[in-house]
């Protein structure tokens, strides 16, 4: 249904991608944003440019733009949160042809509502034989009206602190966003609508496996929740993320094992900022639901080591999926405060990717600069771009090229987008023709920072832009990239691609295949967009950390014992060998440290050849 002039648009009622283009138009006229606003907005704010150029060309061609546009876009006229998931279940259901995503439904049709007039119902029938008797009876009535009227009031009020409902481990911040604990059968979107069809398989297959008792709880910890994008995940990104790690639990409890695992999810919020409320319901409820391990742990970021610690303590294993900065592991060397026991990983160190990037720079007569931030954007410790900082003056191969003039930092409190251009503008000015940038910051910057290299006035001088795995999510067709005039290149190591995974030609491609096939296959009635199982690495390392923690739940079993606790799962995991893991990404052990046995590393150039 196209949006009524001068009205909002509703995303979930568009049916095609002519009407997406139309909505999003509506968007700026209901905002009373020109496309010059919207220049003037993302330019100061620190994300990615919108020229009205851009803007016109985009909402005027033919063809669905881009997601990174439309966030960028929706975004910038200040949509909330829920309504960028909105926005964005909108245009993954246009893009795979399955739109209008929902029909037509007035409000009364809504969960709350539903449940509302369920609850006044006896009550209108109980009134209305009342009427047919004595006066006196009428006060009773009264009575009764206003006890179970204080008993709905109360009831909506908790569920409102609730995310309206009734699970008390879900909680309603003060801005709306809704964090916590849930295992699918709280409704499918109170993290958000982009997540709705994987929380629906989550509950639908909960409900299968606790028929029985033969089951254990493992909860998936991550951010689930976007209140700003200028953060690190962006929504497609843990929702893929998450969809990986259902389809290997789906996978498991499909094999003829013991005992089931049951999934639950923990979300961390925006930023990780609620980890604490999280991590201590997930310990809370150690006695009654059975939590033997926790998978993901968001991003090499404080919160994180925070969370890791808090449930070591409790002696809850687990098993990181994306936290790359080294020492993040068993050692607990990323803070130096000892020990992290029951912390293993399945990706690659930092230190292992910068080691290979070392042995692939040519020459010796390199002149890097070196770019870097320290902070989030909440300001707490970045330990991703501290260990890949640190990596860039250690590791043999990049600290010789070093220019000691040249070490540029930015804080992403500043609004990178104002500082990006100086610190592009100045790599011309230290003296030497610097051909090579060391960047320890986080993608979200990479696409601007090109953009500024692209402008700087020596920009005929080709460089090469060394980083660390995050640029894994750089769209190749950055338009910096493909600037003649300013030749660019970047250069990054991490797994290989989907494509390499899936050739015959590598001994455990049978395992990447079989996690793809069961990713798109229909997961209780919902599928998941094909593209969330090989862009990028989030779905796949998901999916790993999973089977993981199923191999070693699994070893840790006995057919006619107890299902496993905790701390038999913490044993098995660190007495895994080589290769007893069947991930996607190749086979491979836990060593003592808790990091994975083999690491198939994979240079990954986009654009032009290092010279």
């Amino acid at each position: 249904m196209a949006p009524s002039p001068g009205a909002a648009p509703d995303p979930l009622r568009i049916a095609d991608q002519r009407e997406f283009r139309q909505a999003l138009r509506q968007l700026l006229t209901h905002k009373d944003l020109t496309f010059e606003e919207i220049d003037r907005k993302t330019n100061a704010s620190g994300s990615k440019r919108l020229s009205k150029t851009t803007v016109h060309s985009k909402l005027k061609n033919d063809q669905l733009p881009e997601w990174e546009f439309v966030e960028n876009l929706v975004t910038a006229c200040d949509e909330p949160a829920d309504k960028v998931a909105d926005w964005h279940t909108a245009w993954t259901a246009v893009r795979d042809g399955s739109a209008p995503v929902n029909p037509d439904a007035p409000p009364s049709s809504t969960p709350v509502n539903k449940q509302l007039r369920a609850r006044r119902e006896p009550l209108r029938a109980l009134s209305s034989r009342l009427g047919k008797h004595k006066r006196g009876l009428i006060a009773c009535t009264a009575v009764l009206a206003l006890v179970l009227g204080g008993v709905a009031a109360w009831d909506y009020h908790q569920r409102d602190q609730h995310c309206g409902t009734s699970n008390p481990d879900l909680v309603t911040g003060s801005d709306g966003e809704c964090t916590g604990i849930t295992d699918g059968s709280d409704g499918s979107d109170i993290f958000g609508r982009a997540l709705a069809p994987v929380l629906t398989a989550i509950g639908a297959e909960n409900s299968n496996v606790t028929r029985s008792d033969n089951y254990v709880t493992v909860a998936f910890l991550a951010p689930m929740t976007v209140k700003d994008t200028s953060k690190d995940l962006a929504i497609g990104q843990y929702v893929a993320e998450i969809e990986g790690a259902y389809t290997a639990v789906e996978q498991q409890n499909r094999q003829n094992s013991f005992p089931k695992i049951r999934l639950v999810l923990a979300n961390m919020g925006d930023g990780e900022a609620q980890w604490k409320d999280s991590v201590d319901r997930l310990k809370a409820a150690k006695s009654t639901s059975r939590p033997v391990a926790v998978a993901g742990m968001g991003l090499s970021r404080q919160e994180s080591v925070d969370a890791a610690r808090s449930l070591s303590t409790a002696d809850i294993p687990m098993v990181a999926d994306l936290i790359t900065a080294d020492g993040f592991d068993t050692t607990g060397t990323v803070d130096g405060k000892g020990p992290i026991n029951g912390l293993v990983r399945i990706t690659l160190t930092d230190s292992t990717q910068l080691t290979v990037l070392g042995k692939e720079l040519p020459g010796t007569q390199r002149s890097a600069a070196l770019v870097r931030t320290s902070v989030t954007p909440d300001g707490t410790t970045d330990y991703y771009t501290e260990s890949i900082y640190h990596g860039f003056q250690t590791v043999d191969g990049l600290r010789q090229h070093l220019d000691p003039g040249a070490d540029f930092s930015f804080d992403p409190r500043s609004g990178p987008a104002a500082i990006l251009p100086t610190i592009g503008q100045n790599i011309c000015s230290t003296g030497t023709s610097i051909d090579t940038v060391y960047f320890a910051a986080r993608e979200k910057y990479l696409p601007d920072f090109l953009t500024a290299l692209g402008r700087r006035s020596c920009h005929r001088q080709h460089i090469t832009v060394v980083t660390g795995s995050d640029a894994a999510a750089l769209d190749p067709k950055t338009r910096a990239l493909h600037d003649k005039d300013a030749p660019l290149t970047v250069l990054y190591a991490t797994f290989p691609s989907s494509a390499q995974l899936s050739s015959a030609s590598r001994p455990d491609h049978s395992l990447y295949n079989a996690y793809t096939q069961a990713f798109t296959a229909t997961h209780h009635g919902r599928q998941f967009p094909p593209a969330d199982a090989t862009h990028g690495y989030w779905a796949v390392l998901a999916y790993d950390a999973i089977t993981t923690a199923a191999t070693a739940i699994h070893n840790a079993a006995s057919p006619t014992g107890p299902t496993p606790n905790s701390y038999a799962v913490r044993d098995q995991l660190y007495a895994l060998p080589d290769k007893a893991i069947p991930a996607a990404t190749g086979r491979f052990g836990i060593d003592t440290t808790g990091n994975r046995t083999t690491t198939p590393t994979t240079i990954h150039r986009i654009n032009t050849p290092t010279t």
